[in-house]
């Protein structure tokens, strides 16, 4: 009994605890210590000069690209408001050409009016309406051929 301490257990039970829990600590600081570590240096990285570099490069990148897509729609959309364009002055100029054609026949019709019988002359001014009516030009023009071939 002399021999055996009593207090051993409870002093080796507290001085485990005590290197258990500073191990511990110890990992957690190492841990924090380590993450701080990677924040520095990826922080250092992402400020360092080759990186403001490669930034710069990629913003520059994607404007160009932008500025070429923009250029591209740019220019398909004065194509579009161009042939937009192109078609009403075309349309516009179809229909003075038939009205300018309309009243060169209507012209021919009153000088061979009295040369015709009543019933050729209707059947002309019928077909110039209707085909002015419907502005087919190369009707109007084959109908100004056969008035002049009747003169």
């Amino acid at each position: 009994m002399r021999l055996a301490v009593p207090g051993l257990p409870g002093a080796l039970t507290l001085l485990g605890t005590a290197m258990l829990l500073s191990a511990f600590a110890v990992l957690i600081i190492a841990g924090v210590l380590g993450v701080f570590k990677i924040i520095v240096r990826s922080a250092l990285d992402y400020f360092s000069s080759k990186q403001r570099v490669q930034r710069r490069l990629w913003f520059v990148q994607a404007r160009q690209d932008q500025v070429k897509r923009l250029f591209y729609f740019k220019a398909r959309q004065i194509k579009y408001f161009n042939e937009l364009s192109r078609k009403r002055l075309l349309k516009l100029n179809n229909r003075k050409h038939i009205r300018s054609l309309s009243k060169a026949i209507d012209k021919d019709l009153l000088s061979i009016k009295a040369k015709l019988p009543g019933t050729t002359y209707q059947q002309l001014q019928q077909d110039h309406a209707r085909y002015r009516s419907r502005q087919d030009v190369e009707a109007l023009l084959t109908l100004q051929q056969k008035i002049s071939t009747l003169v």
